[in-house]
């Protein structure tokens, strides 16, 4: 039951932190796409995603005009 449980929870992870670190880019940043590079690769490492995905979240807004 585990050898099933366990990829299936963190590939979720992996997706979650993705999406979130492109959500969060598209109103902080001005490149959504390299946020969600690096949500991607730093989700292999749970403490250091959760402290970019708290460094993106008290980022200020972008304005883009």
């Amino acid at each position: 039951m585990y050898t099933v449980l366990l990829p299936l929870i963190a590939l979720s992870w992996v997706a979650l932190i993705t999406y979130l670190a492109y959500r969060l880019g598209k109103t902080k940043s001005e490149n959504p796409k390299v946020t969600a590079i690096v949500g991607f690769g730093l989700a292999f490492i749970p403490p250091l995603a959760a402290i970019y995905l708290a460094v993106l979240v008290f980022k200020d807004e972008v304005d883009i005009v």
